[in-house]
């Protein structure tokens, strides 16, 4: 387990002896010397290993409803400098609801000789900022210490009293690269209070027992091997873990239940009633703005549009653990909100022309981990809107300005969210793009000069995760837009280099480019010149060769590129050697190009598209995938000969 730990306020667990329950300290008092001395590792433990977790002992006692105390204890020897930060740990915090009781860093040469010694009142605090949250309540007390030498062996013991609580969260039985010696977790909870386990990519056990009225859970695990995450592997899908929680919860003093979706749902609907609605005299406005918009779907794009040219996203976590919204009409009178506030400012809008929406909790970012039917707990970390239309569900991510109404892209798709209804909460899927919704079509017009040299016209029209992209673009410096483009479609380097004022329509981002290049040509050899007849790769992905794969690949969303070149060559010149044309096709996807050369216009023309299917590839066909990437990145490399006529 990792020292690096993000608690966010909701509390994790620890342990003790799996066999006797004794409390942690009592047991901490036997680890072994040469548990600190370097040499002392099983050499079985550092192969794909960065540090080794020593020992590692987690204790928590959940003492009620929202009330818990943290006891973690670790020694983690680091091999090498991609472990340093085993040296860094932040603890979060919130003054009112959760402290640090005590904290303690040593650090150990290889021999197990005391270096070092670090207390809490040697840690940084300041506030848990981002790059994208301007306030909030919650806390952060870090420190770390830097590492002269490998192997370094560092030990923290600290302790954590919660008040305040939704989840018992997780214990990350191993992180990536890592090996794990002896790591302990234990749980000590109220029989009455729903305790519930899920295991994740581990089948272990914990011994059970009743103390005192209180259920005990422990669990041991020893001498695991590191892991390194294959090429385009998630690690949620191969990390040993287990997700904690209880049916009985209170947060910031707010009780809950959490023993089904539909009373979360209750309680988080119960904790945004009072802000979810616009004033009557706001409501006849907004009704006065759309009463010639004749369809309930017409209006929902129309409100949707004002939303985002009227408000901005600016996150502030205040208040109820950054949970509640600020009211619809705040946002509406102060023209700014974070997700759960301009989502929440969104249903308004819709409720006040009749139209149903629902706030939807959701876990964001591209192919992140989704929420249990069969496992109720809070693992979310965004919000966005549902509008149910009759046999045309419509969904709606109200922080961007850009977004087209109803997509979704990579951020939030494909995965469960749960719906806050009139009954409570519900878990549903949100919708799956398809290659068709993440379009890439650019044409390109080459001119090439009797040097090698060369000037070039490139439009590309991007859709889905492609608009987003390139709105990205617009917004950076020209040296960056250039080094951009060199990098994700492994372009040529030009010696010029301009992006033209482009629009946007439709969902369709257009981007215009022109460039000049002194030395096109790759090669000239006597009276014959060789060229990749090409600006840029259509696709640029390859994948090593692997025995036996054992993870999935993932890639952000299915697409399709496509990209027609008309190469104009110079005065004087033909067509020696044209590249052959292919086609390749695999289980979830094609590549294929032409080539036709008009000897009357002395111009080559060359037709390339590429689909993938499916943004998922199951380890299984992963041979036939690698097969099949080198076979394009093959056709994308072959030559183009002209040569001076005779």
């Amino acid at each position: 387990m990792s020292v690096y730990k993000c608690l966010k306020g909701l509390g994790l667990a620890a342990s003790v002896s799996c066999f006797t329950m004794l409390t942690a300290y009592a047991q901490d008092k036997n680890i072994p010397k040469e548990l600190y001395v370097a040499a002392s590792i099983p050499d079985s433990l550092k192969e794909e290993a960065n540090a080794v977790v020593r020992y590692s002992m987690d204790d928590v006692e959940v003492k009620g409803p929202g009330h818990s105390v943290e006891k973690f204890h670790t020694i983690v020897t680091i091999l090498n400098e991609k472990a340093n930060s085993e040296a860094v740990i932040s603890l979060p915090y919130n003054r009112k609801f959760s402290t640090v009781s005590s904290f303690e860093m040593i650090i150990y040469d290889a021999a197990g000789k005391q270096l070092k010694k670090y207390h809490k009142g040697d840690m940084y605090e300041h506030a848990a900022e981002d790059n994208v949250t301007l306030v909030t309540d919650d806390r952060l007390m870090l420190i770390g210490h830097t590492i002269a030498s490998y192997p370094t062996t560092v030990e923290m013991v600290y302790e954590i009293d919660n008040s305040s609580l939704i989840d018992i969260d997780t214990w990350h039985i191993q992180q990536l690269e890592q090996a794990v010696q002896h790591s302990y977790y234990h749980i000590a909870i109220s029989q009455t209070a729903g305790f519930r386990y899920l295991n994740k990519n581990t089948t272990i056990k914990p011994q059970k027992s009743t103390i005192n009225g209180m259920d005990n859970y422990a669990w041991e695990v020893s001498n695991l091997k590191g892991y390194k995450l294959e090429e385009g592997a998630e690690k949620w899908r191969v990390l040993p873990k287990i997700q904690f929680t209880s049916n009985a919860f209170e947060f910031y003093g707010v009780k809950g239940d959490f023993s089904s979706w539909q009373s979360f749902g209750n309680w988080i609907k119960a904790l945004n009633a009072d802000v979810c609605s616009l004033t009557p005299a706001r409501e006849a406005e907004i009704r006065k703005m759309t009463d010639t918009i004749k369809t309930d779907k017409a209006k929902a794009r129309f409100l949707y549009s004002y939303l985002q040219q009227n408000m901005r996203y600016v996150s502030i976590q205040l208040g109820i653990g950054g949970l509640k919204p600020f009211a619809a009409t705040f946002v509406d009178q102060k023209k700014y909100g974070d997700c759960k506030a301009l989502s929440n400012y969104m249903v308004a809008l819709l409720k006040s022309v009749n139209i149903k929406a629902y706030y939807t909790i959701i876990n964001a970012g591209a192919n992140q981990e989704p929420a249990e039917d069969a496992f109720p707990s809070n693992r979310f970390n965004h919000i966005i809107v549902c509008v149910p239309f009759k046999g045309d569900t419509t969904w709606l991510e109200c922080t961007s300005n850009t977004q087209p109404f109803g997509k979704l892209g990579s951020f939030t798709e494909n995965r469960r969210g749960l719906l806050i209804t009139e009954d409570g909460g519900r878990l549903v899927r949100t919708p799956r793009s398809t290659m068709d919704d993440n379009r890439f079509n650019s044409e390109v017009q080459i001119v090439l000069d009797a040097d090698g040299g060369a000037k070039a016209k490139v439009k590309i029209l991007g859709t889905g995760e492609y608009r987003s992209e390139y709105f990205g673009v617009e917004s950076l410096k020209a040296d960056e837009q250039k080094e951009f483009f060199q990098r994700v479609l492994n372009m040529k380097q030009p010696n010029f280099f301009e992006i033209k004022p482009s629009g946007d329509k439709d969902g369709v981002k257009e981007l215009n480019m022109e460039l000049e290049y002194d030395k096109f040509c790759d090669v000239a050899a006597g009276n014959k010149q060789f060229y990749r007849p090409k600006v840029f790769d259509l696709w640029g992905v390859t994948v090593p060769v692997l025995e036996k794969r054992k993870s999935d690949y993932y890639f952000e969303s299915p697409v399709q590129k496509a990209c027609v070149t008309t190469i104009d060559l110079p005065a004087g010149f033909e067509v020696e050697t044209l590249p052959a044309n292919q086609s390749l096709k695999f289980a979830y996807g094609t590549y294929e190009i032409s080539y036709l050369y008009d000897a009357a216009k002395n111009q080559v023309t060359s037709k390339a598209s590429f689909k993938l299917t499916n943004q998922v590839i199951p380890a299984a066909k992963y041979t036939e995938f690698q097969q099949y990437m080198d076979a394009v990145a093959k056709a994308q490399n072959k030559k183009l000969v002209i040569r001076h006529k005779a």
